[in-house]
């Protein structure tokens, strides 16, 4: 029945001109509760993309995803419950000529990585909170991004951000690419959560977020009607 009324609303914004027996909604018609939220919206940047079982690309099975930007140009956003194992400091700063950093100590220290993406997967991002800023750094809604290797350095010694998740890759989409899975339910939305992205286990997080989820709240609703 849902499915049928949003095809109805997208018909009327389109090309149907009614007749004079066309029924209209009484004008304080009341939708369940959630019904709309996801289905509408200017941009989904600063929320969290979570895929659903409609999903086509084995890759993002069960993700989710942060985005990052999202415009009439395309979306960018980061896996952040693919874990793809650690990577040693020892072969990047071996590339760095860094009188201040401690080589020796740190060329062993292993630092946690995940898959971020498909797009540009051998360039490191570092998605941190934000008590930690420097020249790479971009902020967003309640966290930042940093690329450089003085950033890992800092991790690594403990003295960077108090929380951070370094990845690999970046997920992207051309013009529109990503509004029409959306529509096609292969995604579903939920707010940015800090305690999701950095404290939960990754084992955990999808489930988490989709509990969470304009989705998940419609079907809450559904089996209470």
């Amino acid at each position: 029945m849902k499915k049928l009324l949003v095809i109805f609303f997208v018909v009327v914004a389109t090309n149907i001109s009614f007749s004079a027996k066309s029924i209209d909604l009484p004008k304080h018609y009341k939708f369940p509760k959630d019904y709309f939220k996801g289905k509408h919206y200017d941009s989904v940047k600063d929320f969290l993309l979570i895929a659903t079982e409609k999903i086509r690309d084995s890759r993002f099975e069960k993700t989710v995803i942060l985005m990052l930007e999202h415009d009439k140009k395309g979306a960018i956003g980061i896996v952040l419950n693919k874990p793809m194992g650690t990577i040693s400091l020892g072969p990047l700063i071996s590339q760095v000529e860094d009188k201040s950093i401690n080589k020796k100590q740190l060329y062993d220290v292993q630092i946690p990585i995940y898959w971020g993406g498909p797009v540009d997967d051998h360039k490191i991002l570092i998605l941190h909170s934000k008590d930690y800023k420097n020249e790479s750094t971009k902020e967003y809604n309640n966290l930042s991004t940093s690329d450089d290797l003085a950033t890992l350095v800092e991790i690594a010694e403990k003295k960077g951000p108090k929380k951070s998740l370094i990845v690999l890759g970046l997920a992207a989409w051309n013009t529109g690419q990503l509004d029409g899975e959306i529509e096609l339910e292969r995604w579903t939305l939920s707010e940015s959560s800090m305690d999701l992205i950095f404290e939960i286990e990754d084992n955990k997080k999808w489930l988490k977020a989709i509990n969470n989820s304009f989705i998940g709240n419609r079907k809450i609703f559904e089996t209470r009607v």
